[in-house]
């Protein structure tokens, strides 16, 4: 799939806090817990805790909540489809929608059982 201008202004207006309900409804069905999402949504997002809360609560847009986030380095090693799209493909011209795709891929394997080792990606040495 093609990510457009107008998809992304779509994403953007999300309220971040109205979304966050179903990834964790998601991630716990199978078995995971809150803990565990906030771990990876801090690890990509450079958050703390009071940050995630304050955009828990609804305080913010998806435009927002990455806008003041600083992106994990290692999260360009995040590939694969996620929504029908292959992340590494998403074009430059549209960052928010690449980090909110990015996020959710790792939700998605947190969701699936992967380790947690393995979704916070680290530099191979």
């Amino acid at each position: 799939m093609k990510v457009t201008a107008e998809k992304n202004e779509q994403i953007a207006k999300l309220n971040f806090g109205s979304i966050y309900p179903h990834y964790l409804k998601r991630i716990e069905k199978h078995g995971r817990t809150k803990e565990e999402l906030d771990t990876v949504i801090l690890w990509i997002t450079g958050y703390d805790q009071n940050k995630l809360e304050y955009f828990i609560a609804g305080n913010g847009t998806y435009a927002d909540f990455f806008e003041g986030a600083k992106i994990h380095p290692n999260a360009q090693m995040i590939k694969g489809v996620v929504c029908g799209y292959r992340i590494e493909e998403i074009p430059e011209e549209f960052p928010l929608y690449r980090d909110c795709r990015r996020m959710e891929k790792l939700i998605d394997e947190l969701a699936r059982g992967r380790k947690m080792e393995k979704i916070l990606r680290e530099e191979k040495k």
